[in-house]
């Protein structure tokens, strides 16, 4: 009840405004203080019959689908709503002595009067059909967004199937490289592994998560590999606190990490050393995993990279970050080695 009576309070300042608008031509004139009161009335008028007009208008939109019936329906719908209006319009005026001619005795004046009628009649249904159709384009862009979001998901779910059964796989492929010589490492592994599965199941209906739970992810995934290779593998973590809570894309990290481990420390007898680091620029977050190992092939390129860890990686930073929101890049480390840098906005 207070929401509809704001509203018609909304809607006579409104017609008020309006008046006063088009009166200040002829006060200037020197019309004077009757002209506003005369303006002013056939703005309330119209107001008036606003309401009336668009619900006339809508029915007839649902009545006839054609352009040639609904403008017919309209022209007969307006000259009698027109002459309407100019029948209450030049009585009320009339009565109030706001005219200087008798609308009874001269018509040719209502013939007038019923002309720009019906010209603010087409204006008012201009306004209602793009109202509408400004509406529906509101509705339609909602609708497309909610596809895309939901195209989104799909995308990145399939990337997210993709990668899960490939940590798996490479996962048990380090164990079974230790049951036969090393069965007790091979269980501690086996426990690991379930605690990273554990992790994965929780995370897997979220497509972000914070560093934080990144890192504590990867802590699991290093103690997996430690196991496997001993004193060859050390590890270094370093995240400042100022980026600890962003958000980032659940296992992000891992297949870099992997990737590190896999192809630039485990082909080494020596092993090596994997550094992952996060720290703010600006008003994002720079992330890199760099090991010391046997580096990049000659001519190596991220376009013609076909391990799956790194095309999942890049194909779900182009999704969840379109438009060039983010960075991914694998290049040689200046200290040796290969460094993958990830920069992410800050959220």
């Amino acid at each position: 009840m207070k929401q509809r009576t704001s509203r018609y309070v909304v809607a006579i300042l409104a017609c008020t405004a309006a008046g006063g608008v088009f009166a200040l031509p002829y006060i200037l004139r020197g019309a004077g203080w009757s002209a506003l009161l005369s303006v002013t009335i056939n703005c309330w008028l119209w107001g008036a019959l606003t309401p009336l007009i668009k619900r006339l208008h809508d029915r007839l939109a649902a009545t006839f689908r054609r352009a040639l019936p609904l403008l017919a329906a309209h022209a007969v719908c307006g000259l009698a709503l027109t002459a309407l209006y100019v029948l209450t319009a030049a009585a009320v005026e009339d009565r109030l002595g706001l005219l200087d001619w008798d609308p009874w005795s001269q018509p040719l004046g209502l013939l007038d009067w019923f002309y720009w009628a019906m010209l603010v009649y087409c204006v008012i249904i201009g306004a209602l059909t793009g109202l509408k159709y400004y509406r529906r384009v509101l509705v339609d862009a909602l609708q497309i967004e909610r596809l895309q979001r939901g195209f989104l998901e799909a995308q990145l779910n399939t990337l997210r199937t993709q990668l899960d059964p490939h940590f798996l796989f490479n996962a048990l492929n380090g164990i079974s490289a230790c049951v036969e010589h090393e069965p007790r490492v091979a269980r501690r592994m086996i426990e690991h592994l379930g605690d990273l599965l554990r992790f994965t199941l929780d995370s897997r209906n979220r497509s972000e998560v914070s560093l934080a739970d990144e890192v504590e992810f990867l802590e699991h995934y290093f103690a997996l590999h430690r196991m496997r290779f001993a004193e060859r593998l050390a590890v270094t973590v370093s995240v400042m606190p100022d980026v600890a809570h962003t958000r980032v894309p659940s296992l992000l990290l891992q297949p870099l990490v992997e990737n590190a481990i896999r192809h630039g420390i485990a082909v080494r007898a020596s092993g090596g050393k994997v550094d992952v680091s996060a720290r703010r620029v600006g008003d994002q977050v720079e992330i890199r995993v760099t090991d010391d190992g046997v580096g990049l092939p000659p001519g190596w390129t991220m376009d013609a990279a076909r391990g799956l860890g790194i095309s999942v990686t890049r194909d779900r930073l182009a999704a969840m970050y379109p438009s060039g929101a983010s960075l991914f890049a694998i290049a040689p480390h200046a200290g040796g080695g290969t460094q993958a840098t990830i920069v992410l906005p800050l959220t």
